[in-house]
């Protein structure tokens, strides 16, 4: 099913809940609502998909946790409010995605993290969320994904202990 951003639009935006029930999305562990939506039939020599997709839900007031994975992960923005990608690259340096519809506000309509950088999201907007769509290549599985573990993270990077502190559960 083909998703159209109805922002700027004049329509009003359905509810999360919505999205939730109509696309079939359940709870991620990293935090919001996912939906397995494409695993290639072909396969690395490994027996790995070569590319996987998900839809992706994520609610104000709620965060997708810092977490890493061994492949890149090209996020997509489908409708919503924008969303923010907080990544930590492996040395260190801090940068956003701004995923939304506002290109002249900064926003993009995609949105890549590369492999092996320490990334979780938020949603900014009061009572917003945003659907967007991660594509990931190879693809994604459960066993590369690593969720961080907020003391351990914070003494790799200490610059960003504010950050680690508001993305991390345990």
């Amino acid at each position: 099913m083909g998703l159209v951003c109805l922002y700027n639009r004049g329509v009003p935006l359905p509810a999360a809940e919505y999205w939730i029930e109509r696309l079939g999305l359940k709870p991620h562990p990293e935090g919001g609502y996912y939906a397995e939506t494409y695993r290639a039939a072909q396969t690395l020599p490994n027996g790995r998909p070569v590319a996987t997709g998900i839809y992706f839900l994520l609610e104000h007031g709620n965060f997708s946790a810092l977490h890493r994975l061994s492949s890149d992960e090209m996020w997509h923005f489908y409708t919503g409010d924008p969303l923010m990608v907080h990544l930590i690259e492996p040395m260190g340096a801090y940068r956003t995605l701004r995923l939304g519809p506002g290109l002249e506000a900064g926003q993009s309509f995609q949105g890549l993290v590369p492999a092996g950088c320490w990334f979780g999201a938020t949603v900014e907007t009061p009572g917003g969320y945003a659907l967007v769509g991660c594509t990931v290549a190879p693809g994604f599985d459960f066993a590369d994904f690593e969720l961080a573990e907020r003391e351990a993270l914070t003494r790799l990077y200490p610059q960003h202990r504010a950050l680690i502190e508001r993305l991390t559960r345990s």
